[in-house]
């Protein structure tokens, strides 16, 4: 069962090329998102995946911008806390902030300091996973928060980026390519 609703993921993701510049082949959740069926499927494989490997999680983090589309339901049907991450001045009160580098730049995220409290275990998904430098800074984000990282998710692994190899915490994904 699981490897049809696999089969239908990889056939609703849409792919672009020379987006957003040329050589970049970039896939899309967006279809996903648009056909209600899909978009099920894809928070139950997501949710299920979650209940089996951290069954005690008591935070869902979700990376701005489309991690937050999926985080949400996935925080609902976990009933647990949803705790945004999102870009420099972008959330209002206290905030703990993490910088990265990207590729000619650095940028940086923060939290709500009181989204996380110490000990508390966090799931952190996001759409996709590409160099990994998104989830890795996430990932320390919640670690100066005083969490701990039990799971990374994301739907679409870009697998020959090695994206994985960042990030220190368990890490799963739905499709690679």
């Amino acid at each position: 069962m699981a490897d049809s609703r696999i089969k239908l993921l990889e056939e609703k993701i849409r792919t672009y090329p020379d987006f957003p510049k040329p050589g970049i082949l970039f896939r899309d959740i967006f279809s996903v998102l648009a056909d209600p069926r899909s978009f099920q499927v894809m928070i139950k494989l997501l949710e299920e995946k979650i209940q089996s490997l951290c069954p005690n999680v008591d935070v869902v983090m979700g990376l701005e911008s489309r991690g937050f589309l999926l985080a949400a339901p996935l925080a609902l049907a976990l009933s647990k806390p949803l705790v945004p991450m999102r870009k420099k001045g972008k959330l209002p009160g206290k905030t703990k902030q993490v910088s990265y580098t990207l590729e000619y730049s650095t940028d940086t995220f923060e939290a709500q300091v009181d989204g996380i409290k110490p000990d508390q275990t966090v799931v952190i998904v996001d759409d996709l996973l590409a160099t990994g430098g998104t989830m890795k800074a996430a990932c320390d984000l919640v670690t100066s928060m005083g969490g701990k990282v039990a799971l990374c998710i994301v739907v679409i692994e870009l697998s020959d980026l090695k994206g994985c190899e960042e990030i220190t915490a368990p890490f799963q994904s739905i499709v690679k390519y």
